[in-house]
């Protein structure tokens, strides 16, 4: 039952992300003004972070997207010519 709780908790919280970032109505719902330097656009960041943490809880990472290796489908091919520096030839 605890479960349940903390599954329809962030499953409502990523829907006040998903509609904050939204935003038909340009800043209704606007918490910090984005005209302000430096912080005006820290609400739509705080706004994604709970959207793409909420994604990671139900277990889609987009982290894995962002990075450079792919390690599932790179597969190292033994070589005849691999560096070695302390090797002798």
């Amino acid at each position: 039952m605890q479960r349940l709780f903390k599954d329809v908790g962030v499953l409502a919280l990523a829907a006040v992300g998903v509609v904050y970032l939204i935003n038909p109505t340009a800043g209704f719902l606007e918490f910090l003004p984005d005209n302000l330097p430096l912080i005006g656009n820290l609400d739509e960041a705080t706004a994604t972070l709970i959207v793409v943490s909420a994604l990671r809880y139900y277990g889609v990472d987009l982290s894995r997207f962002l990075s450079r290796e792919r390690h599932e489908t790179i597969q190292q091919q033994p070589s005849d010519r691999v560096y070695r520096p302390d090797s002798r030839r």
